[in-house]
């Protein structure tokens, strides 16, 4: 027992550093090629007045490279944390924001501000809204009608169809400047990251990530039944309402930065539960750290692998579709 607490504290404190080396290598990658020495000293020259650092080098890293490895990053450890908090939450492997509803309204109300809205209503708005109404009419519609988790995911196919034909709609009625930018999107891309996108999203990511790390232990408590929770006194409603608001949050900040990237909420939790347990105050934060690491890698392959840059979307699907099926052969071992 000893011994496979201590491998666990061992593979968390190589996770934990995992996205810093990482980050620092994906500085290392692109087109224009820059040494590790020279990426250091620009790195550095923000807490100094280094002036011998050419501009280029500034604007490659600093402006280019920099604010893509930080959205990477959190978008990885946000879509990661949202799959494990409602895996958690209804006590069911399989269950992710796409099954759910919610990134296929985000990708809704996202596709509505690039094509017929732009700048008066922000992408990360109307992300939020239609992904918010998207993940309550699953609920809504689900509730009373039978076994939960089954009426829950049928419901949630339905309601992601239902957005789905709505976001075809936009796509039949765009320009084709407008098309061109919404189909790129829909692929999943951070090909158009810069510190606006961070600054937009990174704040709620953040805490939205933060906040369902927290709800770790409540997770458990309510993984046990509602019964068993309100025995040992907690607001089953409450609790869950802050869950899936916070998970709406962060899947919706995820959606509107970096378009539908798919199969990390699903994957991501089942390696971290593989690794750690079902402990759900260890298996989020764990989620959030692999996550990150996932995608980064991920999107240096998309920008370094050709000449041109492939959207991260298509790399997270075939790399995800072979674990999954994995992880199903395995799923019960896993939750067991």
């Amino acid at each position: 027992m000893n011994g496979r607490l201590n491998k666990r504290k061992i593979a968390f404190i190589f996770i934990f550093f995992l996205p810093l080396f990482l980050g620092l290598i994906s500085l290392l990658i692109g087109s224009y090629p820059i040494g590790i020495k020279d990426v250091i000293k620009t790195l550095l020259s923000i807490f100094s007045s280094n002036n011998e650092i050419p501009d280029v080098y500034r604007d490659i890293i600093l402006k280019i490279r920099l604010p893509r490895i930080i959205l990477a990053l959190f978008v990885g450890a946000s879509l990661s944390v949202s799959g494990a908090s409602l895996q958690a939450l209804f006590r069911n492997p399989l269950v992710n924001e796409y099954i759910l509803g919610i990134s296929s309204g985000a990708a809704f109300g996202a596709s509505l501000s690039i094509v017929f809205f732009g700048k008066n209503f922000p992408v990360e708005i109307s992300s939020f809204i239609f992904a918010f109404i998207a993940f309550f009419s699953v609920l809504l519609i689900s509730k009373g009608t039978g076994s939960d988790i089954i009426s829950l995911l049928l419901t949630g196919v339905i309601v992601s169809t239902f957005f789905t034909a709505l976001l075809t709609l936009v796509e039949f009625l765009a320009s084709p400047y407008s098309l061109q930018s919404l189909f790129f999107w829909l692929m999943g891309s951070l090909s158009v990251a810069g510190w606006r996108e961070v600054g937009y999203s990174l704040p709620f990511m953040l805490a939205g990530i933060l906040v369902l790390s927290l709800y770790g232990w409540r997770m458990n408590i309510l993984s046990l039944g509602d019964e068993e929770a309100r025995a040992l006194g907690l607001n089953v409603k409450l609790e869950k309402i802050i869950i899936m608001l916070t998970t709406t949050l962060v899947t919706s900040s995820a959606i509107s930065s970096a378009g539908i990237i798919g199969w990390i909420g699903l994957i991501i939790p089942h390696i971290s539960r593989m690794i750690f347990g079902v402990e759900n105050s260890v298996v989020i934060p764990a989620s959030a750290l692999i996550g990150a690491s996932f995608l980064l890698i991920a999107d240096d392959f998309s920008r370094g692998i050709a000449s041109f840059e492939i959207p991260v979307g298509i790399f997270t699907s075939l790399i995800g579709i072979p674990f999954f099926i994995y992880f199903l052969k395995r799923s019960g071992k896993i939750w067991s």
